[in-house]
Protein backbone atom coordinates (compact mmCIF):
# COMPACT_ATOMS: atom_id res chain seq x y z
CA UNK A 1 0.00 0.00 0.00
CA UNK A 2 1.49 3.50 -0.66
CA UNK A 3 1.23 4.46 2.90
CA UNK A 4 3.14 1.05 3.65
CA UNK A 5 5.48 1.69 1.59
CA UNK A 6 6.36 5.53 2.30
CA UNK A 7 7.01 4.47 5.57
CA UNK A 8 9.34 1.83 4.78
CA UNK A 9 13.12 3.23 4.10
CA UNK A 10 16.19 3.41 5.27
CA UNK A 11 15.20 6.13 8.23
CA UNK A 12 12.29 4.53 10.98
CA UNK A 13 11.63 1.48 9.14
CA UNK A 14 7.88 0.76 9.88
CA UNK A 15 5.44 3.08 11.09
CA UNK A 16 5.02 0.77 14.59
CA UNK A 17 8.35 2.57 15.29
CA UNK A 18 6.19 6.04 15.39
CA UNK A 19 3.88 4.59 17.44
CA UNK A 20 4.90 1.60 19.12
CA UNK A 21 2.38 -0.86 19.32
CA UNK A 22 -0.10 -0.06 16.69
CA UNK A 23 -0.23 -3.10 13.97
CA UNK A 24 -2.37 -2.89 10.75
CA UNK A 25 -4.69 -5.34 11.00
CA UNK A 26 -5.80 -5.49 7.26
CA UNK A 27 -4.40 -9.27 5.99
CA UNK A 28 -1.77 -9.33 3.14
CA UNK A 29 -3.78 -10.95 1.01
CA UNK A 30 -6.40 -7.71 1.67
CA UNK A 31 -3.42 -5.44 1.04
CA UNK A 32 -2.39 -7.08 -2.25
CA UNK A 33 -5.85 -6.79 -3.21
CA UNK A 34 -6.43 -3.43 -2.81
CA UNK A 35 -3.17 -2.72 -4.51
CA UNK A 36 -4.17 -4.48 -7.39
CA UNK A 37 -7.31 -2.28 -7.89
CA UNK A 38 -5.86 1.06 -7.95
CA UNK A 39 -3.03 -0.34 -10.34
CA UNK A 40 -5.99 -1.50 -12.52
CA UNK A 41 -7.64 2.02 -12.22
CA UNK A 42 -4.89 4.16 -12.63
CA UNK A 43 -3.22 1.74 -15.29
CA UNK A 44 0.28 2.28 -13.16
CA UNK A 45 2.96 -0.92 -13.82
CA UNK A 46 1.23 -3.34 -15.65
CA UNK A 47 1.83 -6.80 -14.96
CA UNK A 48 4.14 -8.45 -17.56
CA UNK A 49 2.31 -9.41 -20.64
CA UNK A 50 -0.60 -6.95 -20.08
CA UNK A 51 -1.73 -4.12 -22.27
CA UNK A 52 -4.04 -1.68 -20.35
CA UNK A 53 -5.32 -0.21 -22.96
CA UNK A 54 -9.00 -1.19 -22.81
CA UNK A 55 -9.04 0.77 -19.21
CA UNK A 56 -12.66 -1.21 -18.29
CA UNK A 57 -12.32 -0.19 -14.37
CA UNK A 58 -12.39 3.50 -15.33
CA UNK A 59 -15.74 2.53 -17.67
CA UNK A 60 -17.17 0.95 -14.79
CA UNK A 61 -16.45 3.52 -12.09
CA UNK A 62 -17.26 6.55 -14.86
CA UNK A 63 -20.92 4.90 -15.89
CA UNK A 64 -21.82 4.06 -11.73
CA UNK A 65 -20.85 7.42 -10.54
CA UNK A 66 -22.68 9.56 -13.57
CA UNK A 67 -25.55 7.85 -13.51
CA UNK A 68 -25.77 7.68 -9.34
CA UNK A 69 -25.84 11.69 -9.54
CA UNK A 70 -27.12 12.83 -13.04
CA UNK A 71 -29.54 14.76 -11.07
CA UNK A 72 -28.39 14.84 -7.26
CA UNK A 73 -29.75 17.73 -5.27
CA UNK A 74 -29.05 18.56 -1.75
CA UNK A 75 -30.50 21.45 0.59
CA UNK A 76 -30.10 21.86 4.13
CA UNK A 77 -33.29 24.02 5.65
CA UNK A 78 -32.33 24.94 9.18
CA UNK A 79 -32.19 28.80 10.93
CA UNK A 80 -30.38 31.46 10.02
CA UNK A 81 -27.05 30.96 11.37
CA UNK A 82 -26.36 27.11 11.94
CA UNK A 83 -28.32 26.79 8.16
CA UNK A 84 -26.16 29.07 6.50
CA UNK A 85 -22.80 27.31 7.46
CA UNK A 86 -23.89 23.73 7.13
CA UNK A 87 -25.32 25.22 3.69
CA UNK A 88 -21.68 26.26 2.83
CA UNK A 89 -20.37 22.96 4.06
CA UNK A 90 -22.51 21.11 2.29
CA UNK A 91 -21.87 23.36 -0.94
CA UNK A 92 -17.99 22.36 -0.83
CA UNK A 93 -19.04 18.40 0.57
CA UNK A 94 -20.80 18.61 -2.93
CA UNK A 95 -17.91 19.54 -4.91
CA UNK A 96 -16.05 16.32 -3.66
CA UNK A 97 -18.82 13.62 -3.82
CA UNK A 98 -17.44 13.06 -7.38
CA UNK A 99 -14.28 12.50 -6.40
CA UNK A 100 -15.13 10.55 -2.97
CA UNK A 101 -17.35 8.23 -4.59
CA UNK A 102 -14.93 7.26 -7.30
CA UNK A 103 -12.45 6.53 -5.02
CA UNK A 104 -14.77 4.34 -2.78
CA UNK A 105 -15.41 2.32 -5.64
CA UNK A 106 -12.12 1.57 -6.63
CA UNK A 107 -10.49 1.17 -2.98
CA UNK A 108 -13.57 -0.05 -1.24
CA UNK A 109 -13.89 2.52 1.18
CA UNK A 110 -13.09 6.20 0.95
CA UNK A 111 -13.64 8.84 3.94
CA UNK A 112 -14.49 12.70 3.93
CA UNK A 113 -12.58 14.50 5.94
CA UNK A 114 -13.37 17.89 7.40
CA UNK A 115 -10.93 20.82 7.31
CA UNK A 116 -11.70 23.91 9.24
CA UNK A 117 -12.22 27.35 7.42
CA UNK A 118 -13.13 31.01 8.15
CA UNK A 119 -16.71 30.22 8.04
CA UNK A 120 -16.96 26.32 6.92
CA UNK A 121 -15.45 22.71 6.71
CA UNK A 122 -14.00 22.21 3.56
CA UNK A 123 -13.37 18.77 2.89
CA UNK A 124 -9.96 16.02 2.02
CA UNK A 125 -10.73 12.36 0.53
CA UNK A 126 -8.48 10.01 2.09
CA UNK A 127 -8.15 6.85 -0.33
CA UNK A 128 -7.41 3.52 0.94
CA UNK A 129 -4.40 3.00 0.04
CA UNK A 130 -3.10 6.07 1.82
CA UNK A 131 -4.10 4.74 5.38
CA UNK A 132 -3.69 1.80 7.41
CA UNK A 133 -6.25 0.49 9.62
CA UNK A 134 -5.15 -0.30 13.38
CA UNK A 135 -8.75 -1.39 14.23
CA UNK A 136 -12.29 -2.18 13.95
CA UNK A 137 -15.18 -2.26 16.18
CA UNK A 138 -17.63 -5.57 16.07
CA UNK A 139 -19.75 -3.92 13.48
CA UNK A 140 -16.70 -3.51 11.48
CA UNK A 141 -16.38 0.17 11.77
CA UNK A 142 -12.79 1.66 11.92
CA UNK A 143 -11.78 2.55 15.28
CA UNK A 144 -8.47 3.33 14.98
CA UNK A 145 -6.84 4.64 11.71
CA UNK A 146 -3.68 5.65 10.40
CA UNK A 147 -2.97 8.55 7.31
CA UNK A 148 -0.07 9.94 5.95
CA UNK A 149 0.37 13.73 4.02
CA UNK A 150 3.55 14.62 2.03
CA UNK A 151 4.74 18.03 1.62
CA UNK A 152 7.95 19.01 -0.24
CA UNK A 153 9.68 21.84 1.05
CA UNK A 154 12.65 22.91 2.18
CA UNK A 155 14.75 20.81 0.08
CA UNK A 156 13.02 17.31 0.89
CA UNK A 157 10.19 15.62 1.97
CA UNK A 158 8.00 15.99 5.07
CA UNK A 159 5.62 13.48 6.38
CA UNK A 160 2.98 13.88 8.57
CA UNK A 161 1.31 11.25 10.09
CA UNK A 162 -1.92 11.47 11.67
CA UNK A 163 -3.53 8.95 13.93
CA UNK A 164 -7.14 8.95 15.11
CA UNK A 165 -8.60 6.67 17.78
CA UNK A 166 -11.76 6.79 19.51
CA UNK A 167 -12.68 4.74 22.30
CA UNK A 168 -15.59 3.12 23.62
CA UNK A 169 -17.02 5.75 25.14
CA UNK A 170 -17.21 7.57 21.85
CA UNK A 171 -14.03 10.35 22.51
CA UNK A 172 -11.82 11.04 19.64
CA UNK A 173 -8.04 11.32 20.20
CA UNK A 174 -5.65 12.79 17.29
CA UNK A 175 -1.88 11.85 17.51
CA UNK A 176 -0.07 14.02 14.86
CA UNK A 177 3.72 13.23 14.22
CA UNK A 178 5.75 14.77 11.72
CA UNK A 179 9.35 13.66 10.08
CA UNK A 180 11.66 14.61 7.29
CA UNK A 181 13.73 12.60 4.44
CA UNK A 182 15.79 14.63 1.87
CA UNK A 183 14.72 12.19 -0.95
CA UNK A 184 11.27 11.21 0.09
CA UNK A 185 11.89 7.63 -0.08
CA UNK A 186 12.32 7.34 3.72
CA UNK A 187 10.17 8.64 6.56
CA UNK A 188 13.07 9.99 7.71
CA UNK A 189 14.07 12.05 10.93
CA UNK A 190 11.38 13.23 13.65
CA UNK A 191 10.74 17.02 12.48
CA UNK A 192 9.11 19.61 15.28
CA UNK A 193 5.08 20.16 13.57
CA UNK A 194 5.94 23.82 13.41
CA UNK A 195 8.61 23.25 10.73
CA UNK A 196 5.77 24.18 8.56
CA UNK A 197 3.24 26.18 8.48
CA UNK A 198 0.31 24.68 8.07
CA UNK A 199 1.15 22.09 10.83
CA UNK A 200 2.13 25.07 13.45
CA UNK A 201 -1.15 24.81 14.89
CA UNK A 202 -1.19 21.12 15.22
CA UNK A 203 -1.09 19.10 19.03
CA UNK A 204 1.10 16.37 18.83
CA UNK A 205 -2.08 14.32 20.93
CA UNK A 206 -5.71 16.21 21.23
CA UNK A 207 -8.82 14.69 22.85
CA UNK A 208 -12.27 16.32 22.07
CA UNK A 209 -14.10 17.30 25.11
CA UNK A 210 -17.10 15.84 23.78
CA UNK A 211 -17.95 12.33 22.37
CA UNK A 212 -17.99 12.46 18.70
CA UNK A 213 -18.82 8.57 18.44
CA UNK A 214 -16.82 8.06 14.95
CA UNK A 215 -13.10 9.18 14.14
CA UNK A 216 -14.52 12.83 12.86
CA UNK A 217 -14.46 11.56 9.45
CA UNK A 218 -17.55 10.45 7.31
CA UNK A 219 -16.96 7.18 5.97
CA UNK A 220 -18.35 6.09 2.07
CA UNK A 221 -18.00 2.71 1.99
CA UNK A 222 -19.57 0.19 -0.86
CA UNK A 223 -22.51 -2.28 0.52
CA UNK A 224 -20.43 -4.91 -0.90
CA UNK A 225 -19.59 -8.41 0.67
CA UNK A 226 -15.67 -9.08 1.53
CA UNK A 227 -14.81 -11.81 -0.52
CA UNK A 228 -11.18 -11.29 -0.41
CA UNK A 229 -10.63 -12.35 3.10
CA UNK A 230 -14.17 -12.69 4.11
CA UNK A 231 -12.80 -9.75 6.29
CA UNK A 232 -14.79 -6.11 7.72
CA UNK A 233 -13.02 -4.32 4.86
CA UNK A 234 -14.54 -2.75 1.88
CA UNK A 235 -13.66 -3.90 -1.52
CA UNK A 236 -14.00 -2.48 -4.65
CA UNK A 237 -17.02 -2.33 -7.08
CA UNK A 238 -14.86 -4.24 -9.58
CA UNK A 239 -13.15 -6.94 -7.13
CA UNK A 240 -15.09 -9.94 -8.54
CA UNK A 241 -13.92 -9.18 -12.39
CA UNK A 242 -10.49 -8.18 -11.46
CA UNK A 243 -9.13 -11.50 -12.45
CA UNK A 244 -11.27 -11.02 -15.65
CA UNK A 245 -9.97 -7.35 -16.35
CA UNK A 246 -6.55 -9.29 -15.92
CA UNK A 247 -7.33 -11.87 -18.57
CA UNK A 248 -8.57 -8.90 -20.72
CA UNK A 249 -5.26 -7.00 -20.61
CA UNK A 250 -3.57 -10.18 -21.56
CA UNK A 251 -5.35 -10.90 -24.72
CA UNK A 252 -5.12 -7.49 -25.41
CA UNK A 253 -1.07 -8.03 -25.26
CA UNK A 254 -1.59 -11.52 -27.60
CA UNK A 255 -3.34 -9.12 -30.00
CA UNK A 256 -0.71 -6.47 -30.14
CA UNK A 257 2.00 -9.66 -30.66
CA UNK A 258 -0.18 -10.50 -33.31
CA UNK A 259 -0.57 -6.97 -35.26
CA UNK A 260 3.20 -6.41 -34.69
CA UNK A 261 4.23 -10.23 -36.46
CA UNK A 262 1.50 -11.37 -38.11
CA UNK A 263 1.47 -8.91 -41.34
CA UNK A 264 4.71 -11.08 -41.98
CA UNK A 265 5.54 -14.42 -40.58
CA UNK A 266 8.40 -16.87 -42.37
CA UNK A 267 7.71 -20.38 -40.65
CA UNK A 268 10.97 -22.62 -40.61
CA UNK A 269 12.10 -25.58 -39.09
CA UNK A 270 13.63 -24.67 -35.84
CA UNK A 271 17.10 -26.52 -37.12
CA UNK A 272 17.28 -24.04 -40.11
CA UNK A 273 17.95 -20.94 -37.91
CA UNK A 274 21.43 -19.54 -36.34
CA UNK A 275 20.22 -18.57 -32.44
CA UNK A 276 22.28 -16.41 -30.31
CA UNK A 277 22.15 -16.66 -26.72
CA UNK A 278 23.71 -14.40 -24.26
CA UNK A 279 26.26 -14.80 -21.10
CA UNK A 280 23.72 -16.79 -19.24
CA UNK A 281 22.96 -19.29 -22.42
CA UNK A 282 19.18 -17.76 -22.75
CA UNK A 283 18.52 -17.56 -26.37
CA UNK A 284 17.97 -13.80 -27.46
CA UNK A 285 17.85 -13.90 -31.09
CA UNK A 286 17.08 -16.44 -34.03
CA UNK A 287 18.30 -16.06 -37.22
CA UNK A 288 18.51 -17.28 -40.94
CA UNK A 289 21.67 -18.09 -42.03
CA UNK A 290 23.20 -15.95 -45.10
CA UNK A 291 22.96 -18.56 -47.98
CA UNK A 292 19.78 -19.90 -47.38
CA UNK A 293 18.24 -17.98 -49.89
CA UNK A 294 18.78 -18.29 -53.43
CA UNK A 295 17.28 -15.35 -55.97
CA UNK A 296 15.42 -16.48 -58.79
CA UNK A 297 14.38 -14.09 -61.50
CA UNK A 298 12.22 -15.88 -64.10
CA UNK A 299 9.21 -14.54 -63.71
CA UNK A 300 9.50 -10.52 -62.80
CA UNK A 301 5.86 -10.21 -62.58
CA UNK A 302 6.59 -12.15 -59.30
CA UNK A 303 8.28 -9.95 -55.82
CA UNK A 304 9.29 -10.73 -52.73
CA UNK A 305 8.68 -13.65 -50.88
CA UNK A 306 5.51 -16.47 -49.99
CA UNK A 307 5.11 -16.01 -46.56
CA UNK A 308 2.35 -17.41 -43.96
CA UNK A 309 0.48 -13.83 -43.36
CA UNK A 310 -2.87 -14.30 -41.38
CA UNK A 311 -5.84 -11.74 -41.77
CA UNK A 312 -5.58 -9.01 -38.99
CA UNK A 313 -8.84 -9.14 -37.35
CA UNK A 314 -10.03 -5.78 -37.50
CA UNK A 315 -13.76 -6.66 -38.16
CA UNK A 316 -13.30 -8.39 -34.80
CA UNK A 317 -11.96 -5.84 -32.56
CA UNK A 318 -15.43 -4.02 -31.75
CA UNK A 319 -17.35 -6.94 -31.19
CA UNK A 320 -14.28 -8.35 -29.27
CA UNK A 321 -14.63 -5.26 -26.84
CA UNK A 322 -18.30 -5.56 -26.61
CA UNK A 323 -17.90 -9.15 -25.12
CA UNK A 324 -15.23 -8.01 -22.61
CA UNK A 325 -17.16 -5.60 -21.30
CA UNK A 326 -20.68 -8.13 -21.51
CA UNK A 327 -18.43 -10.47 -19.73
CA UNK A 328 -17.69 -8.00 -17.02
CA UNK A 329 -21.36 -6.94 -16.61
CA UNK A 330 -22.49 -10.37 -15.68
CA UNK A 331 -19.78 -10.77 -13.37
CA UNK A 332 -20.35 -7.86 -11.34
CA UNK A 333 -24.33 -8.46 -11.64
CA UNK A 334 -25.22 -4.72 -13.11
CA UNK A 335 -27.66 -4.39 -16.04
CA UNK A 336 -26.42 -5.76 -19.53
CA UNK A 337 -25.74 -2.93 -21.84
CA UNK A 338 -24.99 -0.42 -19.07
CA UNK A 339 -21.17 -0.87 -20.22
CA UNK A 340 -21.21 -2.81 -23.86
CA UNK A 341 -23.99 -0.65 -25.38
CA UNK A 342 -23.03 2.71 -26.72
CA UNK A 343 -26.78 4.62 -28.39
CA UNK A 344 -26.74 7.91 -29.52
CA UNK A 345 -30.78 8.04 -29.43
CA UNK A 346 -31.51 9.16 -25.54
CA UNK A 347 -33.69 6.74 -23.52
CA UNK A 348 -36.16 7.42 -21.16
CA UNK A 349 -35.73 6.34 -17.23
CA UNK A 350 -38.21 3.40 -18.12
CA UNK A 351 -36.15 1.84 -21.04
CA UNK A 352 -32.85 2.63 -18.99
CA UNK A 353 -34.38 0.43 -16.42
CA UNK A 354 -36.05 -2.31 -18.35
CA UNK A 355 -34.24 -5.48 -17.20
CA UNK A 356 -36.03 -4.36 -13.96
CA UNK A 357 -33.31 -5.20 -11.32
CA UNK A 358 -29.63 -5.35 -11.38
CA UNK A 359 -28.56 -1.72 -12.50
CA UNK A 360 -31.28 -0.27 -10.55
CA UNK A 361 -30.36 -1.88 -7.23
CA UNK A 362 -26.96 -0.75 -7.88
CA UNK A 363 -27.43 2.75 -8.18
CA UNK A 364 -30.09 2.31 -5.47
CA UNK A 365 -26.97 0.96 -3.06
CA UNK A 366 -24.98 3.62 -4.17
CA UNK A 367 -27.55 6.19 -3.49
CA UNK A 368 -27.70 4.86 0.45
CA UNK A 369 -24.03 4.88 0.26
CA UNK A 370 -23.47 8.57 -0.38
CA UNK A 371 -26.99 9.63 1.76
CA UNK A 372 -25.48 7.95 4.71
CA UNK A 373 -22.31 9.75 4.23
CA UNK A 374 -23.61 13.11 3.66
CA UNK A 375 -25.34 13.01 7.03
CA UNK A 376 -22.71 11.65 8.68
CA UNK A 377 -20.44 14.45 7.46
CA UNK A 378 -22.97 17.31 8.12
CA UNK A 379 -23.67 15.81 11.82
CA UNK A 380 -19.91 16.62 11.98
CA UNK A 381 -19.72 19.63 10.79
CA UNK A 382 -22.68 20.68 13.70
CA UNK A 383 -20.65 19.54 16.02
CA UNK A 384 -17.33 20.18 15.62
CA UNK A 385 -17.97 23.68 13.99
CA UNK A 386 -19.55 24.21 17.35
CA UNK A 387 -16.48 23.71 19.10
CA UNK A 388 -14.57 25.51 16.39
CA UNK A 389 -16.94 28.24 16.98
CA UNK A 390 -18.02 28.45 13.69
CA UNK A 391 -21.64 28.60 14.58
CA UNK A 392 -24.28 28.45 16.93
CA UNK A 393 -25.47 25.69 19.57
CA UNK A 394 -28.72 25.15 17.32
CA UNK A 395 -30.02 21.81 17.17
CA UNK A 396 -29.22 19.74 13.26
CA UNK A 397 -31.27 16.74 12.71
CA UNK A 398 -29.18 15.48 9.46
CA UNK A 399 -32.07 13.11 9.23
CA UNK A 400 -35.04 16.26 8.59
CA UNK A 401 -33.16 19.29 7.93
CA UNK A 402 -30.77 17.62 4.80
CA UNK A 403 -33.32 17.23 2.21
CA UNK A 404 -31.81 14.98 -0.86
CA UNK A 405 -33.17 14.65 -3.69
CA UNK A 406 -31.91 12.11 -6.93
CA UNK A 407 -33.69 13.55 -9.86
CA UNK A 408 -36.15 11.76 -12.29
CA UNK A 409 -34.29 11.26 -15.28
CA UNK A 410 -31.99 8.41 -14.86
CA UNK A 411 -33.82 5.91 -12.83
CA UNK A 412 -37.23 6.72 -12.17
CA UNK A 413 -39.24 9.41 -14.32
CA UNK A 414 -41.93 10.94 -11.24
CA UNK A 415 -43.67 12.47 -13.92
CA UNK A 416 -44.76 9.42 -15.94
CA UNK A 417 -44.73 7.67 -12.62
CA UNK A 418 -47.62 10.13 -11.64
CA UNK A 419 -49.54 9.93 -14.78
CA UNK A 420 -49.86 6.24 -14.29
CA UNK A 421 -51.25 6.70 -10.82
CA UNK A 422 -53.79 9.29 -11.86
CA UNK A 423 -55.00 6.43 -14.37
CA UNK A 424 -55.17 4.81 -11.43
CA UNK A 425 -57.26 7.47 -9.61
CA UNK A 426 -59.67 7.73 -12.62
CA UNK A 427 -60.30 3.75 -12.76
CA UNK A 428 -61.59 3.81 -9.49
CA UNK A 429 -58.50 1.70 -8.16
CA UNK A 430 -57.03 4.23 -5.85
CA UNK A 431 -58.22 6.94 -3.63
CA UNK A 432 -57.21 10.33 -4.74
CA UNK A 433 -56.24 11.17 -1.21
CA UNK A 434 -53.21 8.61 -1.25
CA UNK A 435 -52.57 9.92 -4.80
CA UNK A 436 -51.94 13.34 -3.25
CA UNK A 437 -50.21 12.08 -0.30
CA UNK A 438 -47.65 10.08 -2.73
CA UNK A 439 -47.40 13.49 -4.79
CA UNK A 440 -46.16 15.69 -1.55
CA UNK A 441 -44.78 13.05 0.48
CA UNK A 442 -47.58 13.03 3.27
CA UNK A 443 -48.58 10.71 6.12
CA UNK A 444 -51.75 8.59 5.13
CA UNK A 445 -51.96 5.91 6.47
CA UNK A 446 -55.06 6.74 9.41
CA UNK A 447 -58.42 8.35 8.62
CA UNK A 448 -57.18 11.38 10.21
CA UNK A 449 -54.28 12.05 7.93
CA UNK A 450 -56.50 11.63 5.11
CA UNK A 451 -58.82 13.86 6.28
CA UNK A 452 -56.01 16.73 6.21
CA UNK A 453 -55.28 15.76 2.77
CA UNK A 454 -58.56 16.23 1.98
CA UNK A 455 -59.09 19.94 3.70
CA UNK A 456 -55.93 21.10 2.16
CA UNK A 457 -55.35 19.80 -1.33
CA UNK A 458 -59.02 18.53 -2.47
CA UNK A 459 -61.60 21.43 -3.25
CA UNK A 460 -65.25 20.69 -2.16
CA UNK A 461 -67.63 18.86 -4.42
CA UNK A 462 -70.16 21.79 -4.67
CA UNK A 463 -67.40 23.83 -5.36
CA UNK A 464 -65.95 22.03 -8.31
CA UNK A 465 -69.72 22.15 -9.84
CA UNK A 466 -69.77 26.13 -9.52
CA UNK A 467 -66.25 25.77 -11.74
CA UNK A 468 -67.87 23.69 -14.33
Amino acid sequence: MALISALLGRGLQHFSEAFPGARDCTSAGMQRAIRDWFRLYYAEEAGPEEDACQRIPCAVVSKLQKACFAEYEAEVSLGESKGAFLARCQEELDGQRKKAMQLAMIGGEAWLKPVPGKDRFYWSVVRRDAVAVLGRDPSGRVTDLLSSEQTAANGGVYTLLERRRVDEAGFLTLENKLFYSRDGAALGEPAPLSSLPQYARLAEEYTYPEPLGCLGMAEVRMPLENTVDGSADGVSVYAAAAGLIHNINHNEWLLDQEFDHGAIRVIASDDLLKKRRDESGRVVSRELPAGLFTGLDEDPETVGITVFSPALRDASFLARKTEYLRNVESVLGIKRGLLSEVEAAQRTAREITSSEGDYNLTIQDLWEVWERADREALRLCGVLGQAYGLCGGEGFDPEKDLAISWGNGVLYDADKAWGEIMQMVGAGLLKPEIALAWKYDLPWKTPEEREMIRRQYMPPLDRERKTE
